[in-house]
């Protein structure tokens, strides 16, 4: 199974999990940062996961792009999708489902929210300074969920056999 991992990533937390997210995939994965890549062609892969980091509520506007470009093919992928964020629980699947189309959101095989960073050292002055207004944060912090990558995997690895239902 070929697989393309097509996210955008702003401080360098979506790639970071992208990458860990490929070490738990089977068969060969293509990541693709849509920053250097705008729009890569679907159509040579089987599944298909977007990723990428919200920012003042909303994810990068190239993976909206490429989603809106892609509508037709990815609703013929097996289909993930993920967000970075620093938000939980309902604040998180909120920003989730804003970042994706409806149709694709309806049609993905597994939907996931994998934490987030606020990485100072990447972060310019006046974005540190808004982080530290509005999130009330001092240094850098992480909060990856390394167990929400591992299962969003499992369920991307899972395979439908309707014959299993027989048993």
């Amino acid at each position: 199974m070929k697989t393309l991992i097509a996210y955008c990533t702003t401080h360098g937390c979506a790639e970071k999990t992208a990458n860990e997210l490929k070490q738990f995939l089977g068969g060969e994965i293509v990541l693709v940062n849509l920053k250097n890549e705008a729009n890569p062609d679907v159509t040579n892969f089987d599944r298909v996961i977007i990723g990428g980091s919200i920012h003042a509520g909303q994810i990068q506007k190239r993976v909206k792009e490429f989603c809106r470009h892609q509508l037709k093919p990815l609703q013929n992928k097996e289909l993930g999708l993920f967000i970075c964020c620093m938000e939980e629980g309902e604040k998180a699947e909120i920003q989730l489902h804003d970042a994706f189309p409806n149709v694709l959101l309806q049609h993905a095989k597994a939907k996931a929210y994998f934490g987030g960073e606020f990485d100072f050292n990447k972060m310019n002055f006046f974005q540190k300074l808004i982080v530290k207004k509005v999130a009330k944060v001092e240094d850098s912090v992480s909060s990856i969920n390394h167990e929400a990558i591992k299962n969003f995997s499992k369920q991307m690895n899972k395979i439908f056999n309707p014959f299993l239902f027989l048993v």
